[in-house]
């Protein structure tokens, strides 16, 4: 295009240079004939560039979007399998933690401490039948609390030496007639709640 514009341009010099007025004229109508054809070339261009590349952009984005829905899909497909192959790992577990929950339960049942139930009747008026009263609304909850710890606590009860929150010697009252069997039967039985 530019060879053409050139040579265009050096056809009207030349004929300015060899001819008269008339060429003179036609060539300048010539040369502004070729400078119009050029621009509306150059504009014709420049709008066929920017559609290509609106074409490329929108084409860019939809092939963008094909390829996150194919990768949301992939991703959807993957988690289902995963749980699909977790699923019996899972159910197994479960199983197995319940027969382990109910063999404990077995294994530490209250009623099975014959000696601590009717060891902690007396209790059960302060502490409640579950021995999760606050006794008097001062002591701690004593369901739950260790066997070691409950019978340590009962035995410094009985010897006069625990006084917490003022419960010390209504305390050492209720220990003062149980044995040290009777305290360790009465503390498995509570830690067992």
């Amino acid at each position: 295009m530019k060879k053409a514009t050139l040579l265009s341009l050096a056809a009207a010099a030349v004929l300015f240079v060899a001819c008269g007025e008339e060429t003179k004229k036609a060539a300048a109508e010539t040369t502004a004939a070729v400078k119009k054809t050029a621009t509306k070339a150059a504009e014709e261009t420049k709008e066929a560039t920017k559609d290509t590349a609106t074409k490329a952009v929108e084409a860019s984005k939809e092939m963008a979007a094909k390829v996150v829905e194919t990768v949301k899909e992939k991703a959807t497909q993957a988690v289902e399998a995963t749980k699909e192959a977790a699923a019996p790992v899972v159910e197994a577990t479960k199983e197995k933690v319940a027969e382990a929950v109910e063999s404990v339960k077995e294994a530490v049942t209250p009623s099975d401490n014959a000696a601590g139930e009717a060891a902690y009747a007396k209790c059960a008026g302060c502490h409640g039948k579950d021995g999760k009263t606050k006794a008097l609304g001062k002591s701690e909850v004593v369901a739950g609390q260790s066997a070691a710890d409950l019978t340590v606590k009962m035995a410094e009860y009985k010897a006069g030496t625990r006084n917490v929150t003022g419960m010390g010697t209504l305390m050492k009252g209720q220990v003062a007639s149980m044995s040290d069997d009777d305290i360790k039967a009465v503390s498995e039985y509570i830690s067992a709640m």
